[in-house]
């Protein structure tokens, strides 16, 4: 992978936080039908909580340093998102954060290594792993995706999550609530899968100034 700087400024920030926030609550109601069919219905509305809380305090957020900002972001949405979604989420964000805590310059490669121990948090913190139709069904292509080499890099992450979410409609749940349906459970694009693939393309489409939405369907 060919390092290059990277910087994001206060204004980018804002919009970045400004987007996963807009995102989280505008699909609450498909998220939450996507949960009642496999779930309890609530990933949607958990996650809608969560990402209002971090909306009230965008102001503040958006003047912190990243990694801060981050780890906060991480920590209001394990305070306020219920279920499994809070801690999954929050422990994404404040490791993602913790890992980009340094001082020296953010890189992509540095990017790249602060993702991946994200994922590997995740997975840490559910017990769970890629291919059982869960979060990790996107968020781990995702990063895999970003050490690929090759041009248009934020056009092939959503792609990429496009694709890998749609991937979790044949699986059979091994995770989660989802997991007690059995061969129910397949035929259904995973919430946790959906509401990650909604989050990269948010922050990708911010970055890249197209707020079309265009892997919303």
């Amino acid at each position: 992978m060919r390092d290059v700087p990277l910087h994001v400024d206060t204004r980018q920030q804002r919009a970045l936080l400004e987007a996963l926030a807009a995102t989280a609550i505008g699909h609450a109601l498909e998220l939450g039908e996507l949960d009642r069919a496999i779930g309890d219905g609530d990933h949607g509305a958990n996650l809608m909580r969560g990402f209002q809380a971090v909306g009230a305090h965008i102001d503040e957020l958006s003047a912190m340093p990243l990694d801060e900002a981050l780890r906060d972001v991480g920590k209001r949405l394990v305070l306020n998102v219920g279920g499994a979604s809070g801690p999954l989420y929050g422990t994404f964000f404040m490791v993602l954060g913790a890992e980009l805590g340094s001082k020296e310059p953010l890189t992509r490669r540095r990017l790249f290594a602060a993702f991946d121990a994200a994922v590997a948090g995740l997975k840490a913190r559910g017990k769970s792993d890629v291919g059982a139709k869960t979060m990790l069904d996107v968020l781990a292509p995702v990063v895999a995706e970003l050490n690929a080499e090759g041009s248009d890099l934020l056009r092939r992450l959503r792609e990429r999550a496009h694709r890998a979410a749609l991937a979790t409609v044949p699986m059979r749940a091994l995770r989660g609530r989802a997991a007690f349906l059995g061969e129910r459970s397949i035929g259904h694009m995973d919430p946790g899968a959906r509401s990650s693939q909604l989050l990269v393309d948010a922050v990708c489409a911010t970055l890249l100034g197209d707020v079309s939405d265009t892997y919303a369907g």
